[in-house]
């Protein structure tokens, strides 16, 4: 069996679909459990993108969800720096040190899982079959670990950036007040809107409003992004929720602590608990509908795999 067929029938478990050598047998009641997958970006650096993705993992934590974050910016290693932590190993490992996904996930506060995506994200496009079978087989690993898994992608539009928000099912969009994020935002859902094959039919794109004033605030941005992209371009945007500017987030990034733990009845951490709750509500009323780590990553090299 070649590589290519192996990675498919791992998909086809995952799915409940009997393989060819399971000689058609009846598939259980019931699939396996998969994790659901969120992909936090933004249109520019600077506007909270990575400090939102951990505080946010962190509430959710605390909603009883089992969270493990990616950090898939290469160029910089917010995440680490934000948890206060230094991991052993990364993707890279996977892939070329012969470690396992156990040994390269670290734990940080509230049992929070983390992988540095290291510079194995950056080569990610440039894999040859056995290493994806071999990092696909490691990732399959994460739906028994997580309930929800977190990819914190790099600020603005590049390859590695476009092809994780086109193969995930749910993207978190952070936007600042500032004219220029707005700006940056809506320049990603145009690179997104005239790239082939995607559909905001089968990525929900969500709006998260970092450092307003206000919910009104939050409400007024998302508006404007909704109002240009129904009407320059094919997407669908969906408002989350908003995080209040708080002068408490920059104090807990000045102590590599996240503010949600640091200051917990501060408004950011409120606001990020309320974001929370809807995207837990989100995850139970479409558990059914998601294709989890192992989807994702059969759809970022299909092709290669044909």
């Amino acid at each position: 069996m070649d590589q290519a067929a192996n990675l498919r029938n791992i998909i086809k478990r995952r799915n409940n679909i009997p393989t060819n050598n399971q000689n058609h047998e009846k598939p259980s009641n019931q699939a396996k459990k998969k994790a659901r997958v969120i992909t936090v970006t933004s249109g520019k650096g600077g506007v909270g993108k990575s400090n939102t993705a951990i505080n946010l993992s962190l509430a959710l934590t605390d909603l009883g969800k089992k969270v493990v974050v990616i950090d898939a910016d290469f160029g910089l290693a917010n995440v680490e720096i934000l948890l206060g932590i230094k991991p052993k190993y990364n993707l890279s490992d996977i892939l070329y040190n012969d470690k396992s996904i156990h040994e390269v996930i670290t734990y940080g506060p509230n049992n929070i899982g983390f992988i540095s995506g290291g510079s194995g994200v950056f080569k990610l496009m440039n894999l040859q079959k056995d290493q994806i079978l071999k990092l696909t087989q490691n990732l399959n690993e994460l739906d028994n670990i997580a309930d929800i898994i977190i990819i914190d992608t790099g600020a603005g539009v590049n390859d590695s950036v476009v092809e994780f928000i086109m193969n995930s099912s749910d993207v978190f969009l952070v936007v600042t007040p500032e004219p220029t994020s707005i700006t940056d935002a809506y320049a990603l859902l145009k690179v997104l809107d005239n790239t082939p094959y995607f559909s905001s039919n089968n990525t929900s794109i969500n709006i998260i409003a970092n450092s307003v004033n206000g919910e009104e605030d939050g409400l007024d941005i998302y508006r404007k992004l909704s109002g240009v992209a129904s009407r320059f371009l094919s997407l669908n945007v969906n408002y989350l929720g908003m995080v209040p500017f708080d002068e408490n987030v920059r104090k807990a990034v000045i102590k590599q602590v996240p503010y949600y733990l640091e200051y917990p009845a501060c408004r950011a951490s409120l606001g990020i608990k309320k974001i929370a709750k809807k995207v837990d509500n989100i995850h139970e009323e479409e558990a059914n509908n998601v294709k989890g780590i192992v989807g994702m990553i059969y759809q970022f090299f299909k092709n290669k795999l044909a």
